[in-house]
Parts: structure tokens; sequence; C-alpha cells
């Protein structure tokens, strides 16, 4: 079995097309949290799980698209101490807004979306579906997520340098106010790898950026990320 262990919970990864990556690990430490979760693309649940060990509080939604990633969340949910407080759902998130009351809103939504360019699309349905923005339009997913949000709901992400431009613009015209900013570098002296965005449904606030490293000049972890992660990997 495909498994990858952290300290309180272990993703199996059998069938989902995208695998445990650092892009999963910096959302699920920086994301904003509250009571009521909605995990866009759940894939292997490991948001979701992340998020239900930071937040003891919450109650989480997990929506994934793709039956094969449903096969692995529904069981790394059923093994986990967490499990009780994540309802997963297999539906698009077109589909999921749709249908959803306006009477049950959330206060956080969180997401790793679909950024690939169509040009660059790939045979495989499953890792198409996580790997493309034609899935999953920019302005679908901050338009739904703003509908979904209770005033003053946070919405977070973690998206590439490449698409970083369009995004905040996309979040900007659906009603969002950029709230943090983190900008991760893999090195030192290199050029931000990832950025974790926050955005807050709602009047702007003071916007706050930070800038983190991941490794250090000998490719050994940084004492940030040691710190950010020493919840969750072994190690």
């Amino acid at each position: 079995m495909n498994l990858f262990r952290y300290k309180r919970f272990d993703i199996r990864q059998e069938f989902a097309a995208m695998k445990v990556g650092t892009d999963s690990d910096l959302l699920g430490t920086l994301a904003a949290g509250g009571s009521e979760i909605l995990d866009v693309g759940t894939g292997t649940g490991v948001l979701s799980l992340m998020l239900a060990q930071r937040f003891p509080d919450a109650r989480i939604t997990a929506i994934e698209i793709d039956g094969n990633a449903v096969l692995d969340a529904r069981f790394n949910f059923e093994k986990s101490e967490f499990g009780e407080r994540i309802s997963l759902h297999h539906v698009s998130f077109q589909d999921f807004v749709a249908q959803h009351s306006a009477n049950h809103l959330f206060d956080s939504v969180v997401c790793n979306p679909p950024y690939f360019d169509k040009s660059l699309e790939c045979p495989d349905l499953g890792r198409l579906r996580a790997r493309h923005s034609s899935s999953l339009p920019f302005d679908v997913l901050a338009s739904g997520a703003y509908r979904l949000l209770k005033d003053g709901g946070v919405f977070s992400v973690c998206i590439p340098p490449e698409v970083l431009t369009a995004f905040k613009e996309t979040c900007f015209f659906a009603g969002f106010s950029l709230m943090d900013e983190y900008q991760i570098k893999s090195v030192p002296g290199k050029e931000a790898k990832r950025y974790v965005l926050v955005h807050r449904k709602g009047l702007p606030e003071e916007m706050h950026t930070y800038t983190f490293c991941m490794r250090n000049e000998d490719r050994t972890r940084s004492d940030w990320y040691r710190q950010l992660m020493k919840d969750f990997l072994l190690g």
C-alpha cells in the first residue's frame, strides 16, 4: 500500500492522481480556519485532515470530482481520529455551488487549485482534473468561493508564481480583499516557488506580506519549515 505517514494520521494514495506534496503541506499549515471549513478538491484528503488537526472544533466539508481520489479520501478519513468531523462528497465544485443552500455558509474555503494551461493537458483524466485549470477556471472558483462564504469569511489557496497576477486579479473582481500573502522560496537567493494567499470576503483590511525559505543553502530544512511542520512531519 502506498502510504505517506504524518504524526497523527496516514495518507493512502493508491488511486488519487495527485500525491502528497509540498503544496498541500504549505496550504495545510498556513490556510485560515474557522468553525465550518470547505476543502475544494480534497484529493487524498490530506488538507482536510491537516485542518481538522489544527482546528479541533471545526467541521470540514470535503468535495472531490474524481472517483478514484474519493476512494483514497474516504479510506483516510475513516482510519483517522478526525474522521467524524469530516464529511466527504463526490461532486464537482460547480455542482456543489449550484446545489448548496444559502442558509449554510462557510467560515473558510481552502483549495489547492488546478493551474496548468489547457494547452499542456495530459491524457490521464484524473491528473487533468487535478492539474489543469480547464476543469475549474479561476473565475468559477473565486466567484463560487465568494458565494459560499459568510461575510468576513476567508479563502486560502496555494499557487505558483506564473499565475499569481491572474489569480489575484480574479479574486479582486470577485469581491475579495487580500489579507495575507506568503511568498515561499525553496532556498535563499531564489525567487518564490509558491504563494499561499489568504483572501477575505468583504471590505479590505491591511495586507501583510511574508517571505520564507523551506531550505537552507545546504538544502537542509530551514528552522522556519521545521517549526511550521513540527506537528505533522515525522523525523
